[in-house]
């Protein structure tokens, strides 16, 4: 669902269960967050100069979560592990179940989860897997929804840890609703394009929001220009 973003799903005074996405195990457990807080975009100490007459005033300043805070990113949402038995020996945050990957430790207090790795829901409900490649489709369309309504720009990269771009991404529409049918056709002899498929008999229909998107592989050192 398109409609359903952590910004507007995560209250204050509420708590919390974060599960791991791949195999639902709980990271962190009732967690009440006293603060929600949108952090600024990432990029936007590179625009600090446009609007200021003297050096970036902000250039050694970090904004780290206090206890109970938790700070939500484009990408990313940072928590303040003073609630935790311990922090990670590693700078990256793993699954201890099925050791995938769900963050890094940004400070000594602070750790920064990825919003594709980790589910966040209401502590009275329970742990519903959604298949991978349609919980990272929705991350991902979210991520574009919110930041082309923020920024009025339609297109993206997307960049590897190393700064390599991998994948230029334009955003077409958001408006875009799929249509399929959940029946099976086992137990027709003879398909037909425009016959029994769109029957009620065939079984139910599902539906789903998307965006369109149009994008260019950056791989192999092609399509560098």
């Amino acid at each position: 669902d398109l409609g359903f973003t952590l910004r507007e799903s995560l209250k204050p005074q509420k708590n919390y269960v974060l599960y791991c996405q791949s195999c639902g195990d709980i990271i962190v457990k009732d967690r009440k967050f006293r603060r929600v807080l949108p952090l600024p975009s990432e990029n936007w100490s590179a625009l600090v100069e446009e609007w200021c007459c003297h050096p970036n005033p902000f250039a050694r300043s970090t904004l780290h979560p206090q206890h109970d805070d938790c700070f939500l990113g484009d990408t990313f949402f940072l928590l303040n592990s003073g609630n935790e038995s311990h922090m990670p020996e590693s700078p990256i945050v793993i699954c201890k179940r099925c050791k995938t990957t769900l963050g890094e430790t940004v400070s000594s207090d602070t750790i920064k989860y990825y919003v594709t790795e980790v589910i966040i829901q209401p502590s009275e409900g329970s742990f519903s897997a959604t298949p991978r490649s349609h919980f990272l489709q929705s991350m991902v369309a979210q991520c574009l929804l919110e930041l082309s309504s923020a920024k009025s720009t339609f297109r993206f990269t997307i960049k590897g840890d190393d700064g390599k771009i991998y994948i230029l991404i334009w955003l077409l529409n958001s408006d875009t609703l799929l249509v399929e049918s959940l029946g099976s056709f086992s137990s027709h002899s003879v398909f037909t394009l425009f016959g029994d498929i769109f029957m009620p008999s065939s079984g139910p229909v599902g539906t789903w929001d998307a965006v369109k998107v149009l994008y260019q592989p950056c791989i192999r050192s092609r399509n560098k220009e």
